[in-house]
Formats: structure tokens, sequence, C-alpha cells
């Protein structure tokens, strides 16, 4: 028996109710708002009913495949259809948010149930990732009592002297249960718009760290594996059992398990202090400088906020037109703080300690282990090869910018500065993009982007990204995706959570979480991998798509590449799938995807006007392309500047000045063009010390490999097919399994050196320079 209802929503309460399920803002009304007719298939099937949408019925209301629709208004509201050739993919990102009802929200079948006065079980209703345990925000107390539980009979079975399995198979179950309720929890914690639901998930990361924290000081758990790795296992292992033994060994001594008490406890206190040191000096970083208004020229006062007689300075003003204002911009807000030096240069002393009581030589020796660079000394030999191919090429670019400032000053006896290169860098790509940044907008509607990074993955490697219905309380908000990646021939191999916009308390920050970790089971079967890409761009409205600026579309194919990373590793153990690898390769699939995005060919595949749906003209394409690359050689000058920063903290203190500033000097004056500013301390704004500390490199080192794979596969032709499938078969697929160094020598068939990486970025520098000294012409 099937019936059809008819829901009667009124400008009351409920009208609300219609506005939530359906994204609407609440100053505007729903479409059809005085009513909505939901169709629902109730079937009687004796053993239970069943409510299942009819979502043919809803697309045939609100929208038509291949169709965009305008809401305008014009004293009242029209709508306006606009015929176009989108894919059902570009549509559904493309959307706004009435026309892709989340069926998801429980407001949805609790308003039915309230409507239609009938019972309806709740067997449809699935937990967060599908999870049945995590119905509620109390499922988190379940998981993570389940996690401990199977922890210990892992353990167990590991030093058990009659086990029979491989004990990097058991490790990695051990690894394996912990993750899916650590990497979850986390995302949840920071993600989820429900307090309970964050409170949960902190308390469930504290009692998973708790657990990890027993298993690091576990020495029978260390001694089993310890054994294994210097002599070989009971049952017969491979030689990449070996390589993530070894990883699993080094994870459990930088506790200190390997050492006497006393210094294992020193070890405990060294790490929980280093951890306080960079949690304050972080907030430190970001917090304004306060500086007495009288001392600022009176022409600038009021570019800067005010309390009392005093201005507030939180950034840099790089954007501001006015050179004063940029200078005094820049040396107050990095005026030296007495107590943030304090800070660093506790953090850079207390981890040297660390490294000493660990073994190692400096920090950098001990951060780099099991890197693609192994050791410091390449990194150093790396950053004096591109400071001296760089610096001629550098000075050329600030002699550029020092003749803009001198033509836009009208005086030319002035010098280009510090807090001057990236004002001059942004007014050069408008100038050579020819246009404002809004006028390549309506060419990147979100659903084109989509698309685009869609066909160029069907192209490389035979797989499609397919938007997939969730289930009830799949999601923690009404606006995720759920993207199914599918492959040709191999069917389904993982899932990507898209959560690319902004709301209240969602973190402001473009990221790539792994939920669950692929796998191979015991049965032969995999487990998928789960993960999310997270963004924050504006909500779609009524009047179109979400539209993204050239660099969004940078940043969405950079994280879209982390995912496809995750999706495309098929590694035997979990601890290394996918971006589970060394720091300095972890971001190559993700820099990767950024000269793709950078291509004209690649480009113009989905780069049209989501209304007209007229492509963007060759001209336009072809700056916007070029665009990206200007000023590269002084741009990477600085990041090598950054990189050998970092290497001098956490090196030999012996090579290092009386306090931070003084290095930050030394440093500068050897790898940077543009002279130190007194009575400066930028270091201390540098965030990136904490969470990169010793490994900010890895930025160059990846974009390197990056360019290097890109000249060598993918410039001639970005859709080579056959190069698609060698780089899937022979990095992706191998995710940390096998030593980065040797999955890049073996790619490239060359010996990684620091003068054949710097080689590769000093290419690519020239290229694009003689490129755009064309563009500039024309």
């Amino acid at each position: 028996m099937k019936s059809d209802f008819y829901v009667q929503l009124k400008s009351n309460g409920k009208s609300q109710i219609l506005r939530t399920v359906l994204g609407c803002p609440a100053e505007e009304n729903p479409p059809n708002h005085h009513y909505l007719r939901s169709y629902i298939n109730h079937s009687d099937v004796r053993t239970s009913k069943q409510v299942v949408f009819r979502e043919k019925k809803l697309n045939e209301m609100f929208w038509k495949p291949h169709t965009v629709k305008c809401w305008l208004k014009h004293g009242r509201q029209q709508r306006r259809q606009l015929v176009t050739t989108w894919t059902p993919l570009a549509t559904a990102f493309n959307s706004p948010p009435f026309k892709r009802l989340n069926l998801t929200r429980n407001e949805v079948f609790e308003y039915l149930l309230i409507s239609s006065r009938e019972s309806f079980p709740y067997t449809m209703q699935q937990g967060l990732f599908g999870m049945s345990e995590l119905r509620s925000h109390e499922g988190f107390y379940l998981i993570r009592e389940n996690a401990s539980d199977f922890t210990e009979t892992l353990i167990k079975e590991a030093t058990s002297p009659e086990r029979k399995r491989n004990i990097v198979q058991i490790f990695d179950e051990l690894s394996d249960t912990l993750c899916k309720v650590a990497d979850l929890s986390e995302f949840i914690r920071i993600a989820h718009p429900n307090p309970k639901y964050m409170q949960a998930a902190e308390d469930a990361c504290i009692n998973i760290s708790s657990t990890v924290e027993h298993l690091n000081t576990h020495k029978e758990l260390y001694s089993a594996l310890s054994r294994v790795v210097q002599a070989g296992d009971v049952v017969p292992t491979t030689e990449i059992d070996h390589h993530v033994a070894k990883l699993f060994l080094f994870d459990f001594e930088q506790s200190g398990i390997h050492l006497k008490e006393e210094e294992r406890q020193k070890v405990v206190r060294l790490n929980d202090y280093i951890l306080q040191l960079g949690q304050k000096f972080m907030h430190g970083a970001s917090q304004p400088t306060a500086f007495p208004r009288g001392k600022v020229p009176e022409s600038i006062r009021n570019y800067f906020p005010s309390e009392g007689d005093t201005i507030l300075v939180s950034g840099l003003y790089t954007s501001s037109t006015n050179p004063q204002a940029r200078e005094a911009a820049y040396r107050v807000f990095l005026y030296p703080s007495a107590k943030q030096e304090e800070l660093l240069s506790d953090m850079i002393k207390c981890r040297h300690a660390l490294a000493r009581t660990c073994g190692f030589e400096t920090y950098a020796h001990r951060a780099l282990k099991a890197s693609t660079v192994e050791k410091p000394e390449m990194v150093e030999d790396f950053i004096d090869v591109l400071t001296r191919e760089l610096k001629p090429r550098a000075d050329k670019d600030f002699r550029t910018m020092e003749n803009m400032k001198r033509r836009e000053c009208g005086n030319s006896d002035v010098s280009v500065a510090v807090w001057d290169t990236p004002y001059f860098t942004s007014l050069m790509k408008r100038n050579a993009l020819n246009a404002s940044a809004d006028e390549f907008l309506p060419y990147f509607s979100l659903g084109g982007c989509m698309e685009g990074l869609n066909n160029l993955l069907r192209s490389l490697y035979g797989i499609s990204l397919q938007n997939t219905l969730m289930e009830p309380g799949e999601a923690w908000h009404s606006d995720i995706y759920k993207l199914s990646v599918v492959h040709e021939k191999e069917g389904l191999l993982g899932y990507i959570y898209c959560d690319f916009f902004e709301r209240e308390n969602k973190p402001n920050q473009d990221c790539h979480f792994t939920i669950r970790g692929g796998k191979l089971m015991p049965d032969g079967s995999y487990q998928l991998p789960i993960v999310v890409v997270m963004l924050n761009l504006s909500q779609p409205r009524w009047t179109g798509p979400t539209l993204l600026t050239p660099s969004r579309v940078d940043n969405l194919f950079h994280e879209m590449g982390h995912a496809m990373h995750s999706m495309l590793a098929r590694t035997e153990y979990q601890h290394v799938t996918g971006t589970r690898c060394s720091t300095d390769f972890a971001e190559v699939p993700s820099v990767l995807m950024e000269y793709f995005a950078s291509d004209p060919r690649v480009v113009r595949t989905f780069a049209r006007h989501f209304q007209t749906h007229k492509p963007m003209s060759e001209n336009m394409l072809q700056r916007l392309c070029n665009s990206k690359n200007l000023f590269s050689a002084s741009e990477t000058q600085l990041q090598v500047f950054y990189s050998a920063l970092d290497q001098a903290y956490h090196g030999d203190p012996k090579n290092q000045g009386s306090n931070t500033t003084e290095t930050l000097r030394k440093v500068q004056e050897k790898h940077y063009s543009l002279p130190y500013v007194e009575e400066t301390a930028w270091q201390l704004r540098f965030s990136h010390l904490v969470g990169y500390g010793a490994k900010y490199y890895s930025y160059l080192i990846s974009k390197s490999i990056a360019s290097q794979i890109w000249q060598t596969y993918f410039e001639k032709n970005p859709f080579n097919r056959e190069a698609g499938e060698k780089y899937r078969r022979e990095v992706l697929a191998h995710g940390g399994g096998v030593p980065s160094r040797n999955l890049v020598a073996n790619f490239l068939n060359c010996e990684l050196t620091a003068e054949s990486l710097a080689k590769s970025l000093i290419h690519e520098i020239d290229v694009n320079d003689k490129k755009i000294e064309e563009l500039i012409k024309v």
C-alpha cells in the first residue's frame, strides 16, 4: 500500500523548522514557503514500516537535472532557469541549500512524525560516519571503552610466548584500534556544532591519550618489538614488515622507554614542558602589540584601531597602499617581546636537551630520522645550493619592486624594504591579470571546480567522484557532502566527506583529516579509507552557487591531493597508509595537484561562467596561470630563509647567537637579499616553529620533488593516463610503507641529492620567468 503525505507549513514555528532543514537564512523565505509537498513512500510490509523519501519527486519539484536556478528579488521573489550542461556532480555542489535537501537531518523525520501523527521506527537512523554507536554523543564513551578493552587483548597477544601472528600485524591492529577513536574524536572535537558531541569527543581524546601513555611505558611490549627488530620474528616477515617495525620502535623510543628510569623520567618532563612552552608561545605570537599613540605619525594613526592613548597593531598591513603604514605596522607588530623571547629560547634549549638525552646529536637529527632527506646535513646543503642560485634571481625581483615603489611614490631615492614585498607582489599580480580578482570569480563555481577535479582524476587514474546520499545522522552538519571514490574496474575505493562551508565556531583553516585509514584485512578484503576535507567557503545563496577566487581553487586542489593520497594508497598496514608518511613527503601529492590547478590545459576544462556557461577567454586564462609565478624567485628565497632559520635554532647551539634575534640576524644576512630591520624580532611571531620544529624545510623539499615529478611525467600532457597509473602504482599506493627516499629515487630514476633537488626548482623559476616576460610584453 502506498500513500502520499502532504505537509502544510504555514508561517508559524514550523516554518523555522523548514528553514533549518533547507539551510535557508532566517531573513529569507524558503521556496514555496506557504507549503511544501513532501512525498513519502510509506510501505507496509507487515514486519516493519519504512520511511523512504522519494528523491525523484523532490528533484522534479525543486530542480531539474543539468539545470541551474537563480533566485532573484524584484519586489517579490521570482525564479529564473538557465539551462546548462553541468554534470550531476557539478549541479550538486552548485545547488543552494534548498536545492539539495539534506535528508540526513533528524529534524525532517521528527517533523514528519509530528505532522503525520504516525509512528515510524527510527530504524533508518545512523550515527556519525555511519557508526551505529554514534547515534548520540554518549556513543563516544562506548567506542573508547571498547578500544581500551581490545587494546589489553592485543597487548597480551603481542607479549605472549605462544604468539602465532606477525608482531607488526598485532601492533598495526593496536594502532588501528586507537586511531579509529582518536582521529574521529579529534575531528568531531573541533568540527561538530553540538557542545555535547564536542565535549564527549574531547573526553575520548583524553582517554585515548592516557591509553597511549600507558603503552609508551609498557616495557614488556617494547621488549617484544625490540627483539623482533634486532633478531627477527618467530614467523616469516617481509621487507615492509621490517620497515614498519622500525617505525613502531622509533615511536616507542620517542618517550625514552629504552633509557634508564632516571633518564626516561627526564624525557617525560622535557616533553611535557616543551608542550606547555609551545602552547604559550603560539598564544603570544597571535596577540596584538600595544604602542603609544603619540609615537605614531599623525598622518597614519587612523590606519590602526586604538584604545585610549595606545594603538593596537594585530598584523603587518601588507595590503595597505601607504608605505608609512606598512613600515609602522612592521616595526610595531614585530617589536621584540621579552616574554616571547624567553619562551622561544627555553623551548629550543629543552628540545636540544631532549635530543641529547635520547642519543641524538641535535634536535634536528632526531626530527629528521626516517625522513626523505634523512639527515640535517642534506637540508643544509640543499639550502646552501638554493641560496647561491636564487641570489641573482631574487635580486632581479627586488629591483623590479623597487622601481614600482619609486614610480608609485614619485621618489627615485626610496628603496624596497621587507614590509613592501607582499604589497608589490600582489600589485604586480593584479597588473598582470589586467583584471580584478572578482572578475575571475564567476568562472570558478564550486560545482565547476569539482567537475574539473573529477575529469582530471578520471583521466589520470580512471576514478570518479560520486555524490552520495547520506543516511540520517551520518553527517555532523546539514551542509556536508559525501563523495564515493569509485574506480572504473576496481569499484569503491573509499569515502571523502566535504565540509566546505564556513559556520560559527568552525576552525578557519583548510585541511585534510583521516578518519579511518585503509589497511589489508585478515580475510583479504580492504578496510576502505574515510577522510574529511575541510574548507571555509562562503555558503551558496539563492542568487547563485559558491564562487572561488583563484587562490581558493589552488587550496581545493591541494587538499584534494591529500585526500587522493589517502584514497589511492593500498598499504598492508594502516600505520603507513596515505598521508601517514614522513613530513617532507606528505605534501608532495598535494603540491603536485597545485601544478595541475595552474596549468591552462587543465583549467580550461572547467573555468566556465556559472550563468552563461561560456569558457574563460584564452587571454584571461593565460594571464591567470602565469601570474601565479610572479616573483617566484624572491618568494622561494624567503622560504629558504625561514627553513635556514628553523635549522639554525634546532642545530648545534655553538652556531647560535646570544639570543634568537642574533641568530636571525646572522641567518638573514646569509640567506636573504633584504637586510634585517633593527629592533624587530620576526621569529617571535613565527608560530610554525612549534608544530614544524626542524621540519619547516619540508615544504621546499616537497615542492622540489613535486616539481621533478611534474616535469618528468605530466608537463607534456597533464592528462597522461599511463603516467597517472605509474604514479599511482609506484608512489601513492605505498603511502609510508616504503622509505620515501627510496620511493622517490625509484620513481624519478635518479639519486636524490641536494643539487638535483635544488635544480628542479631553479629550472622551474627560469622557465616561468620567460613566460612572465612574454605576458608583460603583451
